[in-house]
């Protein structure tokens, strides 16, 4: 029963992702906030397609135990690629909102994602190791919550100052992924059911993709 409900729902998840996104980018009509966007949501789902994909195969097959390489080299480009796309969202920010110079703001971003990816690329990760250590997924993850955290203040109070409708949840979409996804870093290993956060997670991430998608057919 996991195998066949995850697996559609990932199937779903990624085609929906993917879609809205190319979507985007054709509907964008050269306004450069929504090719970011839709650029931010292909990588998304491409990023996430590594690890969901041979976690699906595996479900289905012989199971989670004898894919541990596989799913542990699609988490490390999903770390990746979850990096860049908080770093397109940040752009996205600057885009609608016009914002001019702010280049201390900028290196910020730039620093904690480079930390970010240093941190993931360590080999203390043993990412296609069975029993990776939880220090490095807490290192790894403290400028990853520290940039999503940044790029929550700065939608919340820029929708609110403009008084943005279509933007104005962006930054509880945000919220509500980091809230799911940091009790599974930190508990999944000794309490498996906490993995199922991350289906809430990954719905904060659609809403996230259908707000900028919304957006631009309004705009239009």
């Amino acid at each position: 029963m996991q195998a066949i409900f995850e697996t559609a729902f990932d199937i779903v998840y990624l085609i929906s992702v993917v879609t809205l996104g190319i979507l985007m980018l054709r509907g964008s009509k050269g306004r450069k906030q929504y090719a970011l966007f839709g650029a931010m949501a292909v990588v998304l789902g491409c990023g996430d397609a590594f690890h969901l994909v041979p976690r699906a195969i595996a479900l289905c097959t012989t199971g989670l135990q004898d894919y541990t390489a596989a799913l542990g080299i699609g988490k490390l480009i999903t770390s990746v690629t979850m990096t860049a796309f908080y770093v397109l969202l940040y752009y996205v920010w600057r885009c609608r909102y016009q914002v001019e110079g702010k280049k201390q703001l900028d290196v910020t971003v730039w620093m904690l994602a480079l930390l970010r990816v240093v941190l993931c690329l360590m080999p203390q990760n043993r990412w296609t190791s069975p029993d990776a250590p939880l220090i490095w997924g807490i290192w790894r993850n403290i400028p990853f919550t520290l940039l999503g955290l940044l790029v929550v203040v700065l939608f919340y109070r820029s929708a609110k100052e403009k008084q943005d409708a279509p933007f104005r949840l962006l930054w509880l979409t945000i919220v509500i992924s980091f809230a799911c996804y940091l009790p599974v870093v930190l508990l999944a290993d000794k309490f498996p059911l906490v993995g199922m956060l991350m289906i809430p997670k990954t719905c904060a991430y659609v809403w996230t993709v259908l707000i900028g998608y919304n957006a631009m057919r309004k705009d239009n």
